[in-house]
């Protein structure tokens, strides 16, 4: 019996213990909704109970009594509650989901129209101060979602989500403390999506889902900026049950990413660190967006307390540069921590090496305003403190490294050694970026714009031999047009979102027979280029069709002989390789030529080629040959090759032959004695 009271005692104490320890982790990693392991570490550090203060203990023994000595030991002082700074937050998902227009919601902006074609290029920045996101969410029913906002206002992130942008997706998601994954709630989870979620997940970054476009649900009521609950109650049941049925279908899409998913006022009292927040919005009408502020807010004050505690240690990104009017070439930073004063002198990674330059000025865009919009009037402020986004306006600046750290060199610090740790980031974007000798010239406006082309022409094996920010000038041309004595296809200028160049370098351009492509839309600038080396292509290919031959072997059906002499008409399947208009024929067994392929009929239509085991009517230029006399019915006809027509097919057409023609073209090879 003392035995088992041992054990209970034992299994209370641990439980007691257990409970205890869940209470104190509430501000603890918030890695698990994100994390494959479930060795999540826990911070279980506990205040201190003020014993270095005994002396004064004993003090007021003496002077109270006892018993008021133990109730002050017994009470712990009180620590002053830690400094917050403005939580980073990212918003990422599929292009044309609405990310922007969140955001231009809720500054009451339209930055998004003033993108060309609507679509965000690059990355953006917008500071809502406390104040702003008081009277943003003062509608919602502080009853059903009580929340006392403690920071002192939200820096929220925008990144592009076109395919071609995964670099600055990728940047700004490592910034960020949270992140906003906007998802249509008309179209599911979209291949930008599912890398967001990936790159959230490698980051271990815990982020919400705004379930947008709720106002295409049909029949919906406009309720303009109101709290979700107060414009769901509004509408008609018809409506209600095809939200219910979509949500449904979002919670289904999500468990495919092994996530557990939820409308956020469903997971009241259970740990939401183990569930993605969902909160519908309409970014056209504004419902729930008020909801998704606020839930922002409570979830970083909620269980990430101790990562957005203010640091005097500096954090600060590098994102884009750029050139501004007035000021230069300026870098666009995320300052996550610290602070950074006019005259500091900072340490950037450059494309040349390290850049050691000082501060001529700070510019700050004003509460709620844009940090991408074009504008003359800036915040000019001594210093900045985290967290914000902020244009720095220095000297030297033109060959920083975007995605790079920033680095202040204090009274105290090796500034070889800064330059060596700011160097560390360059090395990982040169195996990112791969110039060749032969290839084009790419243009841009800035560095994470040229990265996005780099990074497309690189997947499409397009050598790049050079690459510039800003306006095309007279130099920039004279690179390209070394390119004329390699190969001419290639001398060209790519340029995206750079000021028109001057008529002069127009002129000159032309005369050197340099093409250059321009466009304000990244994705436009690639459809220029491949319809250009499309057409360029083609006209190879025709000026070689002659020569080039296309490997295949043909049987001969039986009694599907339509013509016997010139020329032959006769049914043949394509045993292997594939037949092609103009392919030279010849018989296998001993090699007589006996023509050139004139047509190819499928099913009594012209068409051009004819792949494996395609039955077709071939019409073949007879040259003198008949069929009984020289070819027989159960010959195999082969394509004739030889060494001219085997290295113009590989030269203009290698983008079209596959492994087995290359297999076919060895066999034959031996059998036509070709070197």
């Amino acid at each position: 019996k003392a035995q088992e009271e041992a054990e209970r005692k034992a299994r209370e104490e641990a439980e007691r213990k257990a409970q205890e320890e869940a209470e104190s982790s509430e501000e603890d990693d918030w890695e698990a909704l994100l994390s494959d392991s479930d060795d999540d570490e826990e911070d279980n550090e506990k205040e201190g109970s003020g014993d270095d203060d005994g002396g004064d203990g004993a003090t007021k023994h003496d002077r109270k009594g006892k018993g008021e000595a133990l109730s002050a030991r017994a009470t712990p002082a009180k620590t002053p509650e830690p400094r917050l700074r403005s939580p980073v937050c990212c918003i990422l998902g599929h292009v044309d989901t609405g990310k922007t227009s969140l955001l231009d919601k809720l500054r009451r902006s339209n930055v998004q129209g003033g993108e060309e074609g609507g679509i965000t290029q690059q990355i953006g920045a917008t500071y809502f101060p406390r104040e702003n996101v008081e009277r943003l969410t003062q509608r919602v029913d502080r009853a059903i979602f009580p929340v006392d906002i403690r920071v002192p206002g939200l820096l929220i992130i925008d990144t592009p989500g076109h395919e071609s942008f995964s670099n600055m997706r990728n940047r700004g998601s490592s910034l960020c403390d949270i992140a906003i994954l906007v998802v249509d709630i008309m179209h599911g989870l979209e291949p930008q999506t599912l890398e967001s979620i990936k790159l959230l997940r490698k980051r271990k970054t815990p982020f919400v889902v705004a379930l947008n476009k709720v106002d295409r649900l049909y029949g919906w009521k406009t309720c303009r900026n109101a709290p979700w609950h107060f414009a769901l109650e509004q509408q008609s049941r018809n409506v209600r049950e095809e939200f219910e049925r979509r949500v449904r279908e979002m919670v289904a899409a999500f468990a495919t990413q092994n996530l557990n998913a939820g409308l956020y006022y469903n997971l009241q009292g259970k740990d939401q660190r183990r569930y993605v927040s969902m909160v519908p919005t309409s970014a056209v009408e504004g419902e729930g967006i008020p909801d998704l502020l606020l839930l922002l807010i409570d979830l970083t004050q909620k269980f990430m307390g101790k990562r957005v505690v203010y640091e005097e240690d500096l954090s600060c990104t590098v994102l884009e540069v750029k050139p501004t009017a007035g000021h230069g070439t300026t870098i666009d930073v995320i300052l996550t921590n610290g602070v950074l004063h006019c005259g500091d002198t900072i340490v950037v990674s450059g494309f040349n090496g390290p850049i050691v330059t000082d501060i001529r000025a700070l510019l700050e865009p004003h509460p709620l305003k844009e940090l991408r919009v074009k504008e003359n009037r800036y915040l000019k402020p001594k210093y900045v403190e985290a967290a914000r986004g902020i244009k720095i306006s220095a000297p030297g600046l033109e060959s920083a490294v975007p995605g790079s750290s920033l680095l202040v060199l204090g009274p105290n610090d090796d500034l070889d050694e800064l330059k060596e740790v700011v160097m560390q980031d360059l090395e990982k974007l040169k195996e990112r970026i791969v110039l060749s000798d032969r290839g084009v010239a790419v243009q841009s406006s800035s560095l994470g714009s040229l990265e996005a082309l780099l990074e497309f022409l690189q997947q499409m094996d397009i050598p790049v031999c050079h690459f510039a920010l800003g306006p095309i000038r007279r130099q920039d041309v004279m690179r390209a047009s070394v390119m004329l004595e390699h190969d001419p296809a290639l001398a060209l200028i790519l340029a995206f979102d750079v000021d028109c160049m001057d008529q002069e370098t127009r002129q000159f351009a032309d005369k050197q027979g340099v093409k250059i492509f321009t466009a304000k839309i990244i994705y436009h600038l690639f459809d220029q280029f491949d319809a250009y080396y499309k057409a360029v292509q083609d006209e190879r290919k025709a000026a070689v069709a002659g020569q080039a031959v296309f490997p295949v072997v043909l049987s001969i059906v039986p009694n599907k002989v339509f013509n016997n002499k010139d020329p032959i008409v006769l049914g043949a399947k394509v045993v292997a390789g594939s037949l092609r208009l103009g392919t030279p024929l010849c018989v296998r067994r001993d090699k007589l030529y006996i023509g050139t392929v004139l047509g190819i009929e499928d099913n009594h239509k012209n068409v051009d080629k004819a792949k494996k085991d395609d039955i077709v009517a071939v019409k073949i230029s007879g040259e003198g040959k008949m069929f009984g006399r020289h070819v027989m019915e159960d010959d195999f006809l082969v394509s004739r090759i030889s060494r001219q027509s085997i290295d113009a097919l590989v030269k203009s057409f290698r983008d079209e032959i596959t492994t087995a023609d290359v297999q076919l073209i060895k066999k034959l090879k031996e059998e036509f004695d070709v070197i």
